[in-house]
């Protein structure tokens, strides 16, 4: 459940960038409103994930968000991933499991 919620999270923040980024490149100004409540929901969902620090939700997500980030290269701008995005986002990955379920001393 918790890993879920930095899914949720990934998904609305490059949403939300992306909407920064088409508003931007398009000179489409109501992009703007829905960026930023998708870029609220990012940080909210965050705060819902149960770690005990902001620092380590913040180190656990980055791996999901680069995950995330080579999906949305894939479904969004029909790009392929090469060998090399695909190894960056399982090591990536990788990092955020071993952050998120480490052992911590008490």
């Amino acid at each position: 459940m918790r890993y879920g919620l930095f899914v949720a999270a990934a998904a609305f923040e490059i949403a939300g960038c992306y909407l920064v980024w088409q508003a931007l490149r398009t000179h489409q100004v109501w992009l703007w409103l829905p960026a930023i409540i998708a870029l609220g929901a990012f940080a909210w969902l965050l705060t819902l994930t149960g770690t005990d620090c902001a620092g380590r939700a913040f180190a656990a997500y980055g791996g999901i968000y680069v995950a995330a980030s080579v999906l949305f290269m894939l479904g969004v701008e029909r790009i392929r991933p090469d060998l090399w995005d695909l190894l960056g986002a399982a090591i990536c990955l990788a990092g955020a499991a071993i952050i998120f379920f480490g052992p911590r001393s008490a």
